[in-house]
């Protein structure tokens, strides 16, 4: 049977210092962004906080969020049912998400020092050794590694804080994207195209090939999500 307490418990930090209503949705929030409950679950609100020791009232909020987040539905005379990311969620957040990487990107480029342009090369050359290894979990950690360096010499900390937000759904499409060995090569190869435009400060062309990038990843995740059986 599956145990909807014992996964989302796992995600529930309580050591955070914030309201518990506000814990208790980013526990559900981000199990539930990762896969971890599947989509057409329904989710016990009595059952959960019995065997969490929560009162029912942070539940019902974080429900209420979730709701408005289309996470889950309130289907009546069933309760609260899991919908999980759909093929119609992926396109919006690849929207977002190459608004905001030319942003950073391009930002970044236009403050990186010699040094920063050094540890970025060797940062991919780790990578073509892990990819050359075929260690794929350390590999999707170094692209994750690469996109926090770009967004952290951008100097945008508001846009740092949007992407922090946005970021189990960026852990989830990573996943699916990146995990085929053909697609792991191809997105190194784009990073370092992506680099040595960097290099040459060509705000175009790293546009272009940002652009490029995540189309190719997204056309491989909803290929993806397709043979899951995931639609709209």
């Amino acid at each position: 049977m599956f145990n909807i307490s014992e996964i989302v418990g796992k995600n529930l930090d309580l050591t955070q210092n914030k309201p518990l209503k506000h814990l208790v949705y980013e526990a559900f929030r981000k199990t539930i962004i990762l896969g971890e409950i599947p989509a057409g679950q329904r989710i016990n609100e009595k059952e959960f906080s019995e065997v969490m020791n929560i009162s029912r009232t942070p539940i019902r909020y974080a429900l209420k969020k979730l709701e408005s987040e289309k996470l889950v539905q309130h289907v009546q005379g069933v309760g609260v049912i899991v919908k999980g990311i759909s093929i119609k969620d992926a396109y919006e957040i690849y929207d977002i998400r190459k608004a905001l990487d030319v942003l950073a990107f391009v930002k970044a480029m236009k403050l990186m020092t010699d040094d920063d342009f050094t540890q970025l090369r060797l940062h991919l050359e780790n990578a073509e050794q892990l990819n050359k290894n075929n260690e794929v979990d350390k590999l999707l950690k170094n692209f994750s590694q690469f996109n926090a360096f770009i967004y952290d010499k951008s100097q945008m900390q508001r846009l740092k804080s949007i992407v922090t937000n946005l970021q189990e759904y960026l852990i989830y499409f990573r996943d699916i994207s990146i995990r085929a060995k053909e697609r792991c090569t191809l997105a190194l190869n784009e990073h370092w195209s992506i680099y040595q435009s960097m290099l040459k400060q060509d705000e175009e062309q790293v546009r272009l090939i940002i652009i490029e990038h995540l189309d190719h990843s997204l056309s491989f995740i909803i290929k993806e999500m397709e043979q899951r059986n995931i639609r709209y």
